[in-house]
């Protein structure tokens, strides 16, 4: 489904976060960067995702990492995510889908018989240089932290 594969540049982007902050992609130059695409704020498998990487943050802040959440929730949706499972990253509300359809992860899905459009649940690394080394498509919630690193 996804389009960017490891070795590729990764596409500018520039959204807004759960706050109104711009966060864009030249904010986080010369680090690592997990950007993780999740469908939807506080659905249980986006919250088991989410909670992993938050109860690791440390983990990843020591290697050197920081870490951004993407879906095409609202702000304040991002926002009562963010505060209510106590997110120490960003989480960018990128309701027209820029981020999204930027990194190729919104396309045909199906649940229960049902098929609908919709955002993948993928995970990319990046280097400090902008470059993808790892895209991890079948993501384990509970264990996501394991898979990245």
């Amino acid at each position: 489904m996804t389009t960017l594969k490891i070795g590729d540049k990764v596409p500018d982007f520039t959204a807004l976060d759960q706050e109104g902050n711009t966060i864009s992609l030249a904010d986080y130059k010369g680090k690592r960067l997990v950007v993780f695409f999740y469908p939807k704020a506080s659905t249980p498998g986006c919250t088991a995702e989410a909670c992993n990487l938050r109860d690791n943050y440390q983990t990843f802040q020591t290697q050197g990492y920081e870490i951004i959440g993407v879906s095409a929730d609202s702000a304040k949706r991002q926002l009562n995510f963010k505060n209510k499972n106590e997110l120490p990253y960003s989480l960018l509300a990128d309701e027209d889908k820029k981020v999204i359809e930027a990194f190729g992860v919104w396309g045909p899905k199906k649940f229960m018989g049902r098929e609908y459009d919709g955002i993948h649940r993928t995970t990319f690394v990046i280097d400090e240089k902008g470059i993808i080394i790892e895209v991890i498509g079948k993501v384990k919630t509970k264990d996501h932290t394991a898979q990245i690193l």
